[in-house]
């Protein structure tokens, strides 16, 4: 990537030198434990704070890196500052009851709650940045005016929704909570809105298309560290697994892809039905993928916000199965996203693109840090810079995690 970025591969690339081949196969057996992994899947002894998505160390690497005017975090910060979801004079719009329907018909709050979360999370990250009180009141200000209301998610779409939002909510209020020095005094307020709120409608996860359950598990890891909920954790941290190797395949995973029991795909038909119709299988390939590029995008975004949650929790899952999945999927969909055709048997020889700007965590991650050679994810990282907010919940992560080594 940029020539910072190059400096970070030669400083951490792992010192276990194996071929490529021979890296793919031991991480998808579990085998290859880089510095720092574990593969356990357990709550930490004690949550990191600030700890969803975004860390600490990396907070002060932006800051840092915007306050000295470096390229491209400082590019990405203005584009943020431009954005709707800064404005000062934004007034929330909180609903008692929250009806999504498919494809958001009907859309009584849906797209208020949403971009309010977001707007909540750029707030934070600019208080975090300029330390100026304004961003974190105003951030304060939409969190405390939803806890305030807010009692359901109803209609069809409502696990879908209760995830998008709940993915934002959190990471606004994990760096308020724990690194604002005024007064938060309705913290506790929103910590029992997500409790009990958002919680129950995600965490037992669905058999919809994956990106649904990716979505709501990332808001539920995300809700489990703001509460430090140990057990909720787990619980989604295991739903993520499973699901992540349902969703990515690879070849390992034998002449079809992996399942979810719950779903019952227990034959070839059922799991080509499953999968857009696509019968051809290799490596890379999404469960949506023959669906389009924008929803496959969501659920590539959830897993690689969920795997740097867990890092920054101590449990480095970039060193698993999950890692290889993450890795593949996004060189798979970045090569046709960059232009190639697609061959016939890949969907028909008809592709949706528009993959959304997905790919900053998880080629810093598992290029830049990690020093994994991902040619075509970097390319498309590199033109979509800087990256912004696909107005559901991802937002700004080329200023929090564009070449940033911590």
């Amino acid at each position: 990537m940029s020539r910072i970025g190059a400096s970070h591969r030669t400083r951490r690339r792992p010192a276990l030198l194996l071929t490529a081949a021979a890296a793919t196969a031991a991480l998808v057996a579990g085998i290859l434990s880089l510095p720092g992994t574990q593969h356990a899947e357990a709550a930490p002894a004690a949550f990191a704070h600030p700890g969803v998505t975004v860390s600490k160390g990396q907070l002060d690497f932006t800051r840092g890196k915007v306050n000295a005017g470096a390229q491209p975090w400082k590019g990405a910060y203005d584009q943020m500052m431009a954005s709707k979801y800064a404005d000062q004079n934004r007034t929330a719009k909180p609903r008692a009851t929250v009806e999504c329907g498919s494809y958001s018909n009907p859309n009584y709050g849906c797209t208020d709650e949403r971009e309010d979360a977001i707007a909540a999370y750029t707030n934070a990250l600019a208080w975090y940045i300029t330390r100026d009180e304004r961003y974190a009141k105003k951030s304060i200000e939409l969190m405390d005016a939803w806890s305030a209301v807010i009692k359901d998610h109803t209609n069809s779409n409502a696990p879908l929704q209760t995830g998008w939002a709940g993915s934002s909510w959190p990471k606004a209020a994990e760096i308020i909570k724990h690194t604002y020095t005024g007064t938060w005094s309705n913290s506790g307020r929103f910590a029992t809105m997500l409790r009990d709120v958002y919680l129950p409608k995600i965490i037992n996860g669905s058999n919809s298309n994956g990106n649904w359950e990716l979505s709501m598990m990332e808001a539920a890891v995300g809700i489990s560290v703001f509460l430090d909920d140990k057990t909720s954790y787990d619980k989604a941290m295991a739903k993520f697994r499973t699901r992540t190797a349902a969703y990515v395949y690879l070849a390992s995973d034998g002449a079809v892809p992996r399942t979810v029991p719950s779903q019952n795909l227990d034959t070839t038909a059922k799991i080509v039905n499953y999968w857009q119709g696509q019968s051809t299988f290799v490596t890379g390939l999404t469960q949506e993928t023959c669906r389009d590029f924008t929803h496959t995008g969501y659920g590539i975004s959830a897993i690689a916000h969920i795997a740097e949650t867990s890092r920054i929790q101590g449990q480095d899952l970039y060193g698993t199965d999950v890692g290889e999945r993450l890795r593949q999927a996004l060189g798979f969909q970045s090569k046709y996203e960059l232009g190639e055709s697609a061959p016939g048997w890949l969907c028909g020889g008809s592709l949706h693109t528009g993959l959304g700007p997905v790919t900053e965590v998880g080629c810093n991650a598992l290029h830049n840090r990690l020093g994994i050679a991902m040619t075509n994810t970097e390319r498309l990282t590199e033109r979509n810079r800087p990256a912004g907010s696909n107005n559901l919940f991802v937002a700004w992560e080329t200023l929090t995690h564009g070449d940033n080594p911590n």
